[in-house]
């Protein structure tokens, strides 16, 4: 763990990191960015900027959109858990419930986690207000 990091909020640990621009960018239009930094803890599943790219074309940009800010919001709230939740923790849940209201499935198979089928690539990721677990896909909360 980089101590440095351990004194820095997800916000800024997460823009540290180098992968997490487009995650970063999206917080700041959805304006979740200041919530983030707060006291928490939280658990952040964080796409990386390699996972948003595999989004459908004009998807991103439209979720961008001020029209459609309560949508990013939805989305980017069912990528935290409340709590700090290792990545030792998450291999024994078979879900977590989002700040978003809905639970996210989590499988373990062997050494390898999905939430919602997305790949865990780097977990542990330690900020002084939670922890980062990257994926390699954005998560979609189902729809009622």
């Amino acid at each position: 763990m980089n101590t440095s990091q351990s004194k820095m909020n997800l916000v800024d640990v997460a823009a540290e990191q180098g992968s997490f621009g487009i995650f970063g960018k999206a917080l700041t239009a959805a304006g979740l960015d200041d919530a983030l930094k707060g006291a928490g803890p939280f658990t952040l599943f964080a796409p990386t900027d390699a996972a948003f790219k595999k989004l459908p074309a004009g998807k991103l940009d439209n979720w961008l959109k001020p029209e459609n800010k309560a949508e990013l919001i939805s989305i980017l709230n069912y990528h935290v858990s409340p709590g700090r939740l290792l990545a030792a923790d998450v291999g024994k849940l078979n879900e977590t419930k989002t700040v978003q209201g809905q639970s996210a499935k989590i499988r373990m198979t062997g050494d390898k986690v999905t939430i919602d089928g997305a790949n865990v690539t780097l977990t542990d990721i330690a900020s002084s207000n939670g922890v980062i677990h990257a994926i390699d896909a954005v998560l979609a909360p189902t729809k009622h």
